[in-house]
């Protein structure tokens, strides 16, 4: 597992700028405003695409070389035909 899960300047971004919405969007609701709070949960919206593309930009989380392997494994398991085995779904 990566030790360092969502420790990324896209993740903070993203989830600074949806935190933000959120309260944006809990203040609007209270005062009965239909404009702010939507306008709140279009912030939210934006934070994800934000995060999204800073993870596209090279920001987000490095893929680990043992999860590299590991699909790797697990894709050539897939393609690899069993011999022997009996019918389970029989």
């Amino acid at each position: 597992m990566a030790s360092d899960h969502g420790h990324t300047p896209a993740a903070w971004t993203g989830v600074i700028i949806s935190f933000t919405g959120f309260c944006v969007a809990g203040a609007f609701m209270v005062a009965n405003s239909p404009f702010g709070f939507w306008a709140g949960i279009a912030v939210i919206l934006l934070g994800g695409v934000v995060g999204g593309a800073m993870k596209l930009a090279g920001l987000g989380q490095k893929p680990s070389p043992e999860l590299d392997r590991a699909r790797e494994e697990a894709a050539r398991k897939d393609h690899t035909p069993e011999t022997g085995r009996a019918d389970v779904h029989a």
